[in-house]
Parts: structure tokens; C-alpha cells; sequence
């Protein structure tokens, strides 16, 4: 994995936490802890969209994996919260 894989991996993940944020306006989280969820939601997205069988091989499938991962995330951590 290559400095660019690495920084395409992060870009997909911030696009993704700012879709789910705008997804979840008002939950309160702020722009950049939606910037984070959504690169770790990014590894949740790969995860889940995997064990279901689904392969992401474009650009476009991988940001909506990741936002799916990162709302899956923001879910789970709004529960936790409350």
C-alpha cells in the first residue's frame, strides 16, 4: 500500500463522515468527528459490503461503502451516547 492508496483511503473516509454528518444533521458530532467516524466507518463499510459479498472496484462504490460504514458507525455511537 502506496503513500497515494493511503491518501485516496483517507479522502474517500472524510467524504464519507461529511455525507453521513449531513445525514445526521444536528446529532451534534461536529464536522471533524465526522471527518474521523468516516474513515473508520470506511473500514466498517469494506467490512460489512465484504461479508455480504459485494466488491467496491470504482471510486464512486467505494465512497458509498464507506458512507454506509460511517452511518452504520454514527448509529451505533448515538446509542451508545445516549
Amino acid at each position: 500500500m502506496g503513500i497515494i492508496d493511503i491518501l485516496v483511503f483517507l479522502l474517500v473516509g472524510a467524504i464519507a463522515g461529511f455525507l453521513a454528518g449531513q445525514f445526521f444533521k444536528g446529532s451534534g458530532f461536529g464536522l471533524m468527528w465526522n471527518i474521523i467516524i468516516g474513515i473508520i466507518g470506511s473500514v466498517v463499510g469494506g467490512l460489512v459490503f465484504g461479508i455480504l459479498g459485494f466488491a467496491t472496484t470504482s471510486l464512486l462504490g467505494s465512497i458509498i461503502s464507506a458512507t454506509i460504514g460511517a452511518i452504520l458507525l454514527l448509529i451505533i455511537i448515538q446509542k451508545i451516547k445516549t
